[in-house]
C-alpha cells in the first residue's frame, strides 16, 4: 500500500504541472509559438544542463563504467517492440495510411519530457544515470527508424539523411550527458560557480517539460479523443507490450534493482511529443499523431502507480 500511496504521490506531482499548463494555456497566456519555445528552452538549454550538474555531482567514474553496458537492454528490447508493432498492424487491422507512425509509436517512447520528471519524482535524482542509458537508445531508433517510418505515410517511400539524422540522434541533451560523462571519467572539475549556473538552468527542466505537455494536451483538445482499433493498438503496444518485454529481459539479471525499476518505467511512457512534428514535417497524419500523445500521456497518469505496485512484488 505504502508503494501505492508513493506512486500515485509521484504522479500528482507532475499532474498538478501538466494542469498548469493546460490551464495557462486555455486562458490564453502561450499563442502558438509558445510551445515550440518552452521545447527548445527543455530541450537545447535546460535538459544539457541539467544532465552536466547531475552526472558530475552525483556519479563516480567506477558506477559510471558499471551503467553504460546496460545500454544493450533497451536496444534489444526496442528491435523486437518493431518485430511486434508489424504483427501489431496486422492483428488490429490499422489503418494503412497510419501504418509507419503507428509502428514508430509503437515502439518509441516519451523519454524526456514525461519519463525524466516521473522518474525523478518516483525514484529521486539517483535514477537520472539509467534514465540518460535508455534515453540513448529511445532517441537513436526514433530519429533513425521511427522518422523513416513516418515519412513512409506522408511521402509512400522513406528516405535516409544521413547528416540530418546524425544532428537529431546527438541533440543537445545527449552531447550534454556525453561530455559530462567524459569529464567524469578523466575525473576533470569544473569551477563551483560554473556547476551552479549548471544547477540553476537545469533546475528549469522538469517544471518547463509538464508545462509543456499540458499546452500540448490543450492544443490537441481533449473533446478529440477516442478509442479506436489504431489506438488500441498503440495503447496495448506502451503500456501493456513494452513494459512486460522489459521486465522479462531485466528481472533475472544481477543489475541494480533501480536499474530494472527505471528501465521497465521508461518502457511504459507514452508516446514521443516529437511525433506529431515530425508527422506534420512529411505530411503523415499528425492529428493522429497528437491525440495518441495526449491519450497515452492521460493514461499514463492511472497506469504508472498500478505499474510500480507490480514491479515492487515481482522485482
Amino acid at each position: 500500500m505504502g508503494v501505492f500511496v508513493s506512486s500515485v504521490s509521484g504522479v500528482l506531482i507532475i499532474l498538478v504541472m501538466i494542469t498548469l499548463g493546460y490551464v495557462l494555456a486555455r486562458f490564453g497566456w502561450f499563442d502558438e509559438q509558445a510551445p515550440k519555445l518552452i521545447a527548445r528552452l527543455v530541450t537545447q538549454i535546460a535538459l544539457p544542463a541539467y544532465m552536466l550538474d547531475t552526472i558530475m555531482s552525483k556519479f563516480t567514474a567506477a558506477k559510471l563504467k558499471s551503467t553504460l553496458p546496460d545500454l544493450r537492454f533497451p536496444v534489444v528490447s526496442m528491435l523486437i517492440m518493431f518485430g511486434l508493432s508489424i504483427v501489431a498492424f496486422h492483428l488490429f487491422r490499422i489503418n494503412p495510411k497510419h501504418r509507419g507512425l503507428f509502428e514508430s509509436m509503437f515502439l518509441n517512447s516519451n523519454t524526456v519530457f514525461v519519463g525524466l520528471p516521473v522518474n525523478m519524482a518516483l525514484f529521486g535524482r539517483q535514477s537520472l544515470p539509467f534514465v540518460l542509458v535508455y534515453y540513448m537508445a529511445n532517441t537513436t531508433f526514433f530519429w533513425t527508424l521511427g522518422v523513416y517510418l513516418i515519412q513512409r505515410d506522408g511521402q509512400g517511400k522513406g528516405q535516409f539523411d544521413l547528416k540530418t539524422t546524425l544532428k537529431k540522434v546527438f541533440s543537445p541533451p545527449l552531447l550534454g550527458f556525453m561530455i559530462a560523462v567524459v569529464l567524469v571519467l578523466l575525473g576533470i572539475k569544473l569551477p563551483h560557480w560554473i556547476m551552479m549556473d549548471f544547477q540553476y538552468i537545469g533546475g528549469l527542466t522538469i517544471p518547463l517539460s509538464m508545462i509543456f505537455i499540458g499546452t500540448a494536451i490543450a492544443g490537441a483538445g481533449l473533446r478529440n479523443l477516442r478509442l479506436d482499433r489504431d489506438s488500441l493498438g498503440i495503447l496495448l503496444g506502451r503500456f501493456v507490450i513494452a513494459p512486460a518485454l522489459m521486465a522479462c529481459l531485466v528481472l533475472p539479471t544481477g543489475m541494480p534493482l533501480l536499474m530494472k525499476q527505471v528501465f521497465i518505467i521508461q518502457a511504459a511512457m507514452p508516446v514521443m511529443t516529437n511525433a506529431p512534428v515530425v508527422s506534420k514535417l512529411y505530411n503523415a497524419d499528425s492529428d493522429y499523431a497528437a491525440i495518441m500523445v495526449t491519450e497515452t500521456t492521460l493514461l499514463s497518469l492511472v497506469v504508472i502507480p498500478i505499474l510500480m505496485v507490480i514491479i515492487q512484488h515481482v522485482a
